[in-house]
């Protein structure tokens, strides 16, 4: 089951916010966005806050300070303001994480996904995550942290690209994901060369997997992993 994970988009400015919350949606996450801390306050938070420092009509770090008084949900500020004083300020009040401007939706990806990891283990939820930090499908073991890959207890070596490409995949096996989340996860969101190249790595990945794990093509979307 692919969760959804609701997120607090607190953003005045139009472009960032629709290009984050654009980007978020791509990687399957629910986004409601607002852009005042008063709205901020109202809304619901979802399971996690994005929060600008820069609002119209109050200062983020006070909402910060008063989402906190409220509850334990995680905070991750981003804001222009990249001064260490601003930092210590809003981790010193409650915030989780902080990420300065300007950033890629890659980089919130993986803050949020930290975030979220390590309020459930905090929580004693870890068991219920099913090892975040790796993927068992049958005969396939992922290893993020230490970048391996056994399959059928036999360890495949794999270029970086190519293990990104499996590892990203293997994040929501059974989803359809896009070419363009795909390029944009596993190369960058500014690559601007031929996507000809992520059939070249799925075409090497298909090899090397055999039939353990199956790498279907999804027409007019891109792939999704399917372990056998």
């Amino acid at each position: 089951m692919i969760l959804r994970v609701r997120v607090l988009l607190v953003e005045d400015d139009e472009p960032i916010a629709e290009s984050l919350r654009r980007g978020l949606v791509r990687y399957g996450f629910e986004v409601e966005w607002v852009r005042t801390g008063a709205e901020a306050l109202a809304a619901d938070t979802g399971e996690v806050v994005l929060l600008d420092l820069g609002l119209p009509d109050t200062d983020g770090l006070d909402v910060c300070r008063e989402l906190r008084a409220r509850s334990d949900v995680p905070i991750i500020v981003i804001s222009a303001r990249s001064d260490e004083v601003d930092r210590v300020v809003g981790l010193e009040i409650g915030a989780d994480d902080y990420v300065s401007k300007p950033f890629g939706v890659r980089e919130v990806v993986a803050r949020i996904r930290a975030v979220l990891r390590r309020t459930k283990a905090s929580r004693g939820e870890a068991a219920a995550d099913a090892a975040p930090e790796s993927h068992a499908g049958g005969r396939l073991v992922i290893d993020r942290r230490a970048r391996r890959v056994r399959l059928d207890g036999t360890e495949l070596s794999l270029p970086p690209k190519e293990f990104d490409l499996l590892a990203f995949l293997a994040e929501e096996p059974g989803a359809a994901l896009t070419r363009e989340q795909i390029m944009e996860a596993v190369w960058d969101a500014n690559w601007f060369g031929p996507t000809k190249t992520l059939d070249v790595h799925i075409a090497a990945l298909r090899r090397k997997l055999g039939d353990a794990v199956t790498l279907e093509t999804v027409r007019g979307v891109g792939f999704r992993l399917v372990v056998s």
